[in-house]
C-alpha cells in the first residue's frame, strides 16, 4: 500500500541515573565515593533511504522511542549509553513539527539524515560531587528526562517530469509507454490511487516521470483524490499536462485544461511558473475541429499524441528532453529549519501563589530537584549554594521574601531563614 503521509510520536531516550556508592575494601575503611555516571539516552534520527518507496511502515506503528541510558554503578562504572533510534524514510520525505507544521528537514538526497531529538544527558555519580569541603557526598544526580514530540512525515516524490490531468485522461497509459512502469490501467474515474514513478531512457538521456493521480475541480480544497497527491507535483521541473482531446467522458478539453491549472496554482502559486508541455491525448479519436479549437484558445507547446497507438509520442519526448536539458537540476527546498528548543539550564521562574507562597520553577529548579536528597546534609547544602550562585536567592529577596516566608519548589515547601 502506498502511504505518503504519516503522523508519528517520537521520544529520545532518558539519561541514566548517576550512582551513589562508596568504595569498600578490607583494610580500606575510608575509600571515598565511587559512584559512576549514568549513560546518555539515545537520540531519534530520521534518515533517507532510497530503497524505501512509501511511508507504509509508519501507518500502524505510531510511537517510536530511543533507548534509555543505563544507570551508573559503583567502582566509577559509567552506565551504557542508549542506542540511537534511526527511522528510515523514502528519499524526498519532508519532516515537519506536527504542532506548527514548520519544516524540520527535507531529506532530499539518499543518506540525508536529521537528529530530530537529542537523548537525555546521564546523571552524575556521587564521585563527581566530591570536593575539598565535601569529602563524602551522599547524593548523585538523576538522568535528564526527555519529552515526547509529534512529527509529520510527508513524501514529496522526486521526479523530473510530472504527468497531470483529469482522471481518465490517459496519464497512466502514457507513463507505461514512455517508461517501464506498470501502473494499473482502466477506464474508471479514479483508476490511479497513488503516484506511479518510472524512468524514461531517451537516446543518451534519461529522466524520471511521475504520474500524479487525477485532479478535479476543488482538488486543492479537498475534493476527490487529487488533494492527497498535489504535494508530489512540488518537486517536478517540468509538467506534461495530459488532456483528453477526444472528450471521451463528455467533458470540455479546454475547460479541463484551465481547471487543472487553476487547482495547481491554488495549491501552490509557484507551480504556475513550472514549464508545461501540453499533450493532446487520444488524438486518433478526436475531431479535427476540436484540436484546432484547442490550439486557437490555448497558448503553449502543444503535441498531439496517442497513448494507444504511440503516435506523436516520439515528438513529445524530443521536446521534453530538450526542455529538461535547459532547466536547472532539482534541488532541496529552501527553508529555515525548525529546531526543538532545548531548555536553558540556568533558567528559572518565580511567581507568587494565591496563598502568598513564593513558587519556584523552570529548568534550573527541575535539574536541582533531580540531584537533591533532602535528608542528606551535604546534598542540601549543595542545593542552597546552587540557588545562591544562580541568583535565585537574590531574586526572592528582591520580590519581597522575608525571614519565615514559605518557598515552594515543585512539591516541597521550605521556610526561609537568614
Amino acid at each position: 500500500m502506498f502511504i505518503d503521509r504519516a503522523k508519528i510520536y517520537i521520544k529520545a531516550g532518558d539519561g541514566g541515573d548517576g550512582c551513589t556508592s562508596f568504595y569498600t575494601e578490607k583494610y580500606v575503611p575510608n575509600g571515598g565515593p565511587d559512584g559512576g555516571d549514568g549513560g546518555n539516552g539515545g537520540s531519534v534520527v530520521i534518515k533517507a533511504d532510497s530503497s524505501k518507496a512509501s511511508l507504509a511502515e509508519y501507518r500502524f506503528g505510531k510511537h517510536y522511542r530511543a533507548e534509555n541510558g543505563s544507570n551508573g554503578s559503583g567502582k566509577n562504572r559509567h552506565g551504557k549509553n542508549g542506542g540511537d533510534l534511526i527511522l528510515p524514510v523514502p528519499r524526498g520525505t519532508v519532516v515537519r513539527d506536527a504542532q506548527t507544521m514548520q519544516i524540520i528537514a527535507d531529506l532530499f538526497y539518499d543518506g540525508d539524515s536529521v537528529t530530530v531529538l537529542r537523548g537525555g544527558i546521564g546523571g552524575k555519580g556521587n564521585a563527581r560531587f566530591k570536593s575539598s569541603r565535601r569529602q563524602a557526598p551522599g547524593f548523585s544526580q538523576k538522568g535528564e528526562p526527555t519529552k515526547e514530540r509529534t512529527v509529520v512525515l510527508e513524501l514529496k516524490t522526486i521526479a523530473d517530469v510530472g504527468l497531470i490531468g483529469f482522471p481518465n485522461a490517459g496519464k497512466s497509459t502514457l507513463l507505461s509507454v514512455i517508461t517501464r512502469a506498470n501502473p494499473k490501467i482502466g477506464n474508471y474515474p479514479f483508476t490511479t490511487l497513488s503516484p506511479n514513478l518510472g524512468v524514461c531512457a531517451f537516446d543518451d538521456f534519461s529522466f524520471t516521470v511521475a504520474d500524479i493521480p487525477g485532479l478535479i475541480e476543488g482538488a486543492s480544497d479537498g475534493a476527490g483524490l487529487g488533494h492527497m497527491f498535489l504535494r508530489h507535483v512540488d518537486r517536478t521541473r517540468l509538467i506534461i499536462h495530459v488532456v483528453d482531446i477526444a472528450a471521451t467522458d463528455g467533458r470540455d478539453p479546454i475547460q479541463d485544461y484551465y481547471t487543472v491549472n487553476s487547482e495547481l496554482v491554488k495549491y501552490n502559486k509557484e507551480l504556475g511558473d513550472v514549464p508545461q508541455i501540453i499533450a493532446l491525448n487520444k488524438s486518433e479519436s478526436a475531431e479535427t475541429e476540436k484540436i484546432a479549437e484547442f490550439r486557437s484558445k490555448v497558448d503553449g507547446d502543444i503535441y498531439e499524441i496517442s497513448g494507444i497507438t504511440h503516435r506523436g509520442v516520439q515528438n513529445l519526448l524530443n521536446a521534453v528532453a530538450k526542455k529538461l536539458k535547459e532547466l536547472p537540476p532539482p534541488a532541496p527546498m529552501e527553508f529555515e529549519p525548525f529546531v526543538y528548543e532545548e531548555a536553558d539550564p540556568d533558567a528559572y521562574t518565580l511567581s507568587r501563589g494565591d496563598d502568598g507562597v513564593f513558587v519556584l520553577g523552570g529548568e534550573l529548579i527541575e535539574r536541582l530537584a533531580r540531584t537533591v536528597v533532602l535528608d542528606d546534609r551535604d546534598s542540601f547544602r549543595y542545593f542552597q549554594r546552587r540557588l545562591d550562585d544562580g541568583g535565585v536567592i537574590k531574586a526572592l529577596k528582591k520580590a519581597g521574601m522575608k525571614n519565615g516566608d514559605t518557598v515552594r519548589i515543585l512539591d516541597t515547601e521550605f521556610t526561609y531563614e537568614e
